[in-house]
């Protein structure tokens, strides 16, 4: 009975290891994942990428400078998840494994026979492009190696390339897909391009100063970089500006590993290997924030902020702060690292040594005090804005002001935690004039962009999370529609597509409608050329003349038309 006991645990221990150790310190499988392109892989974004707001999730896999080149699964499985929009990740398709990983493959330029028809149905039954649906296990299986797609540009204003992540199926944390032995050569070191140090109370200082200060750098002969002797005080930290290049490609790729040591010890640890979706906010606390606004340069700390929760980091020994004593000498080492283990090297000697502060941290005050903590409630001259407890990340004096129709809430260097609520008070509008006004954010070159709009009787308010100028906005034009591929009243027997341009100057597109002889059809929006399309092959014509009808509605209602006619043989 015991050895039969023992061979169910050694059989039970085999089966939980098959379904994937879904753990960041695992071992994941090399050699059960295959490349979803035929071609050498060639990289223009790597997995935890410092992108917006969020890390990069995935690979993007460079696909010539062109469209339709077979997407094949890289294991067998089931589609799980088609998702279409007409940004983000554009078409895109997720398959679920039987070893506890899902594979997702996006920006597609259209799905296989099988697919297109499955997807294709649900939106037609639900009348709309726009689509994300979960199709059961049984509906889509999937073989290895099968094709599944082609490589497309769809999502927004990108370039061809197949996005392909590797998610834990359970969790829906990513992971870094070289981890299952997805190969790219890569026999390049990363650079570092600019070191940033940093004090963090009033006694603390680098060189007299106790704002972010830029430290010279020394080129050595062997590739490393030296920075200038140091001559500091107090808790004090440092951040760099690095990129990786792999080969074939000229693209600013992100770093793989992050590591800082003090005196021979690695003290501090950062690895792109996985992370969740909803911790990548906190790459805002990551980087630099305030820099990446006012030089577009994004420096990423070897220290933790208190609020962040990020899991990215395998070590950090008192938050990666270092507390330089009076009298006493340091050496730091920062080492950027890639996959494949390419390195580049900083050494920063510090010699402790506590001098007058020459440059201070301004103190700026306002009435406008923020408590991270509490909630807060300010108005002015009509304008209301309302912030949760914990919006932002610490305490500030927040910059609020209402001039000449323009509301400044701030500027965009503080990172937000959650959405606030902006609020106008209309009431001295007509109800023809409000019907037309829009909230919109102002960038620095004064361009205008709509925010989501709410409108009540008197008051318009918007949830947000950018800080910045906001004003009112009045859209008066209705939106553009021309006919692009064809004529009126053409012949068109031949033709796959029907393809209309339409375009809004001011509030944006918001919803487009087509409809043949009464009926609603498929139109596919392309954002990044304005093109609305409809495919022949969707519909079995029995009579020759036809009606196209397309109306498309900006964001605060205003309407266009335009009617075609068209004939095609039975």
């Amino acid at each position: 009975m015991k050895k039969l006991l023992n061979i169910l645990f050694i059989l039970c221990n085999f089966i939980a290891f098959g379904q994937g150790d879904l753990s960041v310190n695992s071992e994941y499988p090399t050699n059960y994942f295959q490349s979803p392109l035929d071609i050498p892989l060639v990289l223009s974004g790597t997995f935890g990428e410092l992108r917006t707001n969020h890390f990069h999730a995935g690979l993007d896999l460079k696909t010539q400078q062109k469209e339709g080149l077979n997407v094949y699964a890289a294991a067998e499985g089931y589609v799980s998840r088609i998702k279409i929009s007409h940004w983000g990740y554009g078409k895109a398709v997720y398959i679920t494994h039987p070893n506890g990983y899902t594979t997702v493959y996006a920006h597609l330029q259209k799905f296989n026979k099988r697919i297109e028809d499955y997807i294709k149905k649900e939106q037609y039954k639900k009348e709309s492009f726009e689509i994300h649906v979960f199709p059961s296990s049984k509906e889509l299986p999937i073989s290895k190696k099968e094709l599944i797609a082609f490589s497309g540009s769809t999502g927004g204003f990108v370039g061809p390339h197949l996005h392909f992540e590797i998610r834990a199926t359970k969790t829906e944390k990513t992971i870094n897909p070289m981890l299952f032995g997805i190969e790219v050569d890569d026999s390049k070191k990363p650079r570092i391009n600019t070191l940033i140090g940093y004090s963090f109370d009033d006694n603390s200082s680098i060189n007299g100063i106790a704002i972010p200060t830029q430290l010279s750098l020394i080129n050595l002969k062997n590739g490393e970089l030296l920075a200038t002797k140091v001559k500091a005080f107090g808790k004090i930290g440092f951040g760099i500006n690095a990129y990786d290049q792999l080969d074939g490609a000229y693209n600013k790729n992100g770093l793989y590993n992050l590591s800082m040591f003090v005196n021979g010890e690695k003290v501090h640890e950062f690895e792109a290997s996985s992370f969740s979706f909803s911790e990548s906010k906190y790459i805002n606390l990551l980087i630099d924030y305030e820099r990446l606004e006012n030089l577009n340069q994004r420096v990423q700390k070897c220290f933790i902020e208190p609020e962040n929760k990020l899991s990215l980091y395998s070590k950090s020994i008192s938050k990666g702060y270092l507390t330089v004593e009076d009298g006493f000498n340091y050496n730091v080492e920062i080492i950027a690292e890639d996959f494949k283990g390419n390195t580049q090297k900083i050494t920063i000697p510090i010699e402790g040594k506590k001098d007058a502060v020459l440059v201070k941290k301004k103190t700026i005050s306002t009435p406008y005090k923020i408590d991270r903590t509490a909630f807060h409630k300010f108005n002015k001259d009509g304008i209301t804005i309302a912030f949760p407890k914990n919006t932002f990340y610490e305490d500030f004096y927040l910059d609020f002001d209402v001039k000449d129709s323009i509301v400044k809430v701030h500027k965009p260097i503080v990172p937000l935690n959650k959405r606030y609520t902006l609020t106008f008070n209309v009431s001295n509008y007509t109800s023809k004039e409000k019907e037309q006004l829009y909230i919109a954010s102002i960038n620095k070159k004064g361009e205008t962009s709509f925010e989501t709009t709410v409108k009540k009787d008197s008051t318009f308010y918007t949830s947000t999370k950018k800080l910045g100028n906001f004003t009112l906005k009045s859209d008066t034009t209705n939106p553009e529609i021309t006919l692009n591929n064809f004529k009126n009243e053409q012949w068109l027997s031949h033709s796959q597509t029907l393809k209309f341009k339409i375009s809004d100057n001011d509030s944006g597109i918001n919803t487009y409608r087509g409809e043949i002889d009464g009926e609603w059809v498929l139109l596919e929006y392309n954002v990044k050329n304005g093109t609305l399309t409809y495919d022949f092959n969707d519909k079995v014509f029995t009579t020759a003349k036809h009606n196209i009808k397309v109306t498309v509605t900006d964001n605060v209602g205003n309407s266009s038309t335009i009617n075609a006619n068209f004939f095609r043989k039975k």
